[in-house]
């Protein structure tokens, strides 16, 4: 029977782990599941039908790490280049974590499982080839002729490609391309397919970005095979580049997954919440693949801490909430999988329903277009806007970024992105100012273009699910734009005009949105991905322009049951004083239903609009968000905390970055700063000669203030500019003391705090960087030296070739002043001790993410505790928990990059 037919009929069962049943048979430490597809094959075999025959239904490939960027098919090959694949996952479980996570349980736990029910080793195959000798070819196809072999012996059983993480970041954040990403997960799929696979299978994603590129690769190379997708959620319901459950849906939904879900990181029990949550905003089925608990270490070995009847039991319960698949991953067995089965099968099948909910997405929130009009940031666009214009002839990005920066402070919850001029390369500056744009800000993007290229290539490149403006009735442009939108996803801005014109009467431009609305539905676009544009004509030249266009809204909510859009300030065009025309007809559009609004919410006159119609309207709760805004205040929106407070800045009066911030000196970031509650903006006196109230003169202040907020906003040249400007007055340590260091601090707390991410943390980390280089060639040209807090070593232990963690905690360590001596992957535990004792080093960091390499950490520990009983040790990696590490004995566990920053403040202080 066909995958998409039974799995409307029946709840069906994955299998579960790979890698703790492998090293039950054998396979060491650091050593690729992968390759054992084809030097032990059996053992490989019989492994999927003990999963079949305990009633699984769909068996995973053993490719789980199959990339080409750890099989390169060369002999001789470095085997210090054999990548991220671990043993323990569902083919080898890992992920990107280590001591620089953003949660505890945030990646994949590996091997062991309840009880070690653990048959003897095999003898090990002779004369073994170097793993990257290998080529994916043949680890695909030796996997897939194991997983045909499986299904036919046991007479059942769909196969579905594995595809997981490649063990790197994707630029920004790391160094591996979008593009790339996709062709290395597209060379899998190939294979795959050619090789008989049923479904793909991407699963153990904890990086939106990566997530989207593998789920293009399939769609792309997949030629119609299901694609089913499963993230790793940490126990707060966050990946670790920050997406949240509604966000990752919201992307994976645009991009037509067949199912979508969670697996690894957590437990059945630890899993339910965020179980409940996907259920509650996904159209799609379903998928629940946990691990067998939490794991711990007994006697050096891993166990988790439910076995099959407990592990059961709460997938039964799973099972009742709704989830449609249901299987194992990390320390799962076919004992797992066959008691879930036994109690699993009868429970009636509950097939999702369409949610109908128009949602947008960046990589880290979604914001669903519902109630309330979403405010829609019209500034980064270059009408009417001669500077603008030449920052765009200029490719001045930075100025740019700082109108997105300004937006975001001052209210805007979506930012329109349009960089059309006849003189510029339209397609490539697009897709470079969406890069630029979603690395430092969080917002989702509406991409405002004509051109379908430049549409194409930013669709292509953004991580969220975004705003496109626009389509409208010409059958032209909606044959260009749905297509994209079909493959990308996306919300569509549809303007109700077509060949004809735009209409003269409500009447006509509701007729030419019906129209839109059955040709979308020939490419699968529902009505609630359509945001109609009535038309907003200005009224100096149709004194009945602005009825028009509120009928419209009206009939667009009343009569079609869909969501409206308007560009506001249209309405005042050719008039003097036009903030009053545009805040009176926003005030008109709302009462109307106007459900977003492309405005400037840098304009006191629009904002002060709508948050006064929201709380009149009973949609600000107790007042609350307009007492935030203006209590106390004298009404300058310029001065107030922004709408989200972890995406605040450096908020002092006059200083910051914006281009024209409202209320401010000299424009402004905004204020609240991140993990702070206060309003942020400081008065005082703006006169040449004025003081601030650390004795700095006004235009020194100001300097400061914007190297604190290009800090925390992530702003390179900005905190390269300003910190040289600073240093014609001040010393560079007062200004690494006492600007730099706070503004990390402040971005740290943030990113404890939850309402800052790691793209933002890195991003931050980046800027400070570029401060530093500054600082620091300043300080050699005058002979003076920085003194370091002190020095820490940190190392990737051996067996183990994940960094991604390490070097997070590496970059930050270093903006905090510390000597890090990097000691890279893969390192063997006499290599650390002699050097911890060569260098007289108090702290050592290690991380580990393979359960399987944890004794290597534990022996690290115990040779350091016997040979410098006072060098104190921090851990972390996805394996660990506080008990975990305490068992090893290590001084400290950090479940992220600025824990281990925290950890060696304690340990250097007073120093």
């Amino acid at each position: 029977m066909d995958l998409l037919r039974e799995m409307r009929q029946r709840r069906l069962f994955f299998d579960g782990g790979t890698g703790s049943l492998l090293q039950a048979q054998g396979l060491k430490a650091g050593e690729l599941p992968e390759v054992w597809s084809i030097t032990r094959p059996e053992i490989c075999v019989k492994l999927h039908r003990d999963y079949l025959e305990a009633g699984a239904d769909i068996i995973k490939t053993n490719t789980f790490g199959a990339n080409g960027l750890k099989f390169k098919g060369r002999e001789n090959a470095s085997g210090a280049e054999q990548g991220a694949s671990t043993a323990g996952h569902s083919g080898a479980e890992r992920g990107a974590s280590t001591m620089g996570r953003t949660g505890t349980e945030q990646a994949a736990s590996t091997a062991g499982h309840p009880g070690a029910e653990q048959t003897a080793p095999t003898a090990p195959p002779a004369a073994a080839r170097p793993a990257d000798s290998y080529s994916v070819d043949e680890i695909v196809t030796a996997a897939m002729k194991n997983a045909r072999r499986a299904v036919a012996e046991a007479g059942h059983g769909y196969i579905a490609l594995d595809l997981g993480p490649t063990g790197k970041l994707l630029k920004p954040l790391g160094d591996l391309d979008f593009e790339d990403a996709v062709e290395l997960y597209k060379e899998v799929v190939r294979i795959g397919r050619r090789e008989g696979a049923d479904l793909l299978l991407i699963e153990t994603m904890s990086d939106s970005y990566e997530l989207k590129a593998a789920v293009l690769a399939a769609k792309e190379a997949g030629e119609g095979l299901p694609v089913f997708a499963t993230v790793v959620f940490d126990g707060k319901g966050k990946l670790l580049t920050g997406g949240n459950v509604e966000s990752t849906v919201a992307l994976l939904e645009g991009l037509r997954v067949d199912a979508l879900g969670i697996n690894c990181g957590l437990g059945p029990v630890q899993m339910k919440g965020i179980v409940e949550e996907l259920l509650k905003v996904s159209s799609l089925p379903v998928i629940v693949n946990p691990n067998a608990g939490l794991p711990r270490s007994e006697n050096g070995v891993t166990l988790y801490d439910i076995d099959g009847d407990r592990f059961a039991q709460v997938m039964e319960e799973i099972a009742r909430m709704g989830a449609c698949f249901l299987g194992g991953c990390c320390g799962t067995t076919p004992e797992h999988i066959q008691k879930t089965v036994g109690r699993c099968k009868d429970v009636p099948l509950v097939w999702p329903q369409a949610r109908k909910r128009t949602v947008i997405s960046s990589y880290s929130q979604a914001v669903c277009i519902e109630g309330k009009t979403v405010i829609i940031g019209e500034r980064i666009n270059p009408t009417g806007k001669s500077k603008f214009k030449q920052a765009l002839r200029d490719h001045n990005l930075e100025y740019i970024l700082k109108e997105g920066v300004t937006q975001q402070n001052n209210g805007a919850q979506v930012l329109d992105v349009n960089v059309g001029l006849p003189e510029i390369d339209e397609p490539s500056m697009m897709e470079e100012v969406v890069k630029e744009l979603q690395a430092i800000i969080d917002l989702p993007l509406q991409i405002d273009t004509s051109n379908p290229r430049a549409m194409e290539r930013a669709l292509r490149v953004y991580n969220g699910k975004a705003l496109i403006n626009s389509v409208n009735g010409k059958a032209e442009v909606m044959d260009e734009i749905f297509p994209l939108v079909a493959r990308y996803g996306g919300a569509v801005v549809a303007l109700c005009l077509d060949e004809s014109g735009i209409p003269e009467t409500a009447e006509g431009r509701i007729q030419v949105a019906k129209k839109i609305i059955r040709e979308a539905a020939r490419y699968g676009i529902g009505t609630e991905d359509l945001i109609f544009d009535g038309l907003c004509m200005t009224v100096s030249s149709d004194s009945k322009g602005a009825l028009t266009t509120l009928e419209t809204l009206r009939r667009i909510r009343d009569e079609l049951g869909c969501k409206s859009v308007l560009g506001v300030s249209n309405i005042s065009f050719g008039l003097p004083q036009r903030e009053i025309i545009n805040a009176s007809f926003f005030t008109m559009a709302m009462e109307c239903g106007l459900s977003a609004a492309i405005v400037n919410p840098n304009s006191e006159a629009m904002m002060r609009a709508y948050y006064s119609f929201n709380a009149l309207m009973d949609m600000d709760p107790q007042c609350g968000e307009y007492i935030r805004i203006y209590g106390g205040q004298a009404g300058s929106l310029g001065k107030t905390l922004p709408r989200n407070p972890g995406a605040g800045s450096a908020g002092a009066a006059g200083g910051g970055l914006g281009a024209g911030s409202v209320g401010t000196a000299g424009g402004g970031l905004g204020t609240g700063n991140a993990g702070t509650t206060g309003a942020g903006s400081a008065s005082g006196t703006t006169g040449a000669g004025a003081e601030s109230a650390s004795g700095q003169s006004t235009a020194a202040f100001e300097i400061a203030s914007r190297l604190s907020a290009a800090i925390e906003r992530g702003l390179r040249e900005e905190a390269h500019r300003a910190v040289g400007e600073l240093l014609e007055t001040r010393e560079p340590l007062d200004v690494i003391n006492t600007e730099m260091i706070p503004a990390l601090d402040r971005v740290g707390k943030g990113f404890e705090a939850g309402t800052i991410f790691l793209p933002q943390l890195l991003m931050s980390a980046e800027a400070a960087k570029a401060a530093f280089e500054v600082i620091k060639d300043r300080m050699a040209s005058s002979g003076q030296v920085q003194e370091k807090k002190g020095t820490i070593i940190l190392a990737t232990v051996k067996g183990d070739i994940h960094d991604i963690g390490k070097n997070i905690v590496k970059v930050l360590l270093e903006n905090y002043s510390y000597e890090v001596i990097d000691l890279g992957r893969d390192v063997p535990p006499k290599t650390i001790v002699e050097t911890a004792m060569e260098r007289k080093v108090r702290l050592v960091g290690l991380s580990a993410l393979m359960t399987t390499t944890v004794p290597s950490m534990e022996e690290t520990i115990r040779l350091l505790r016997e040979q410098l009983p006072g060098t104190l040790v921090m851990v972390g990696g996805a394996v660990l928990t506080p008990e975990y590490a305490r068992t090893i004995g290590a001084d400290a566990y950090c479940r992220d990059a600025m824990a281990s920053v925290n950890y060696a403040e304690e340990v250097f202080a007073g120093t």
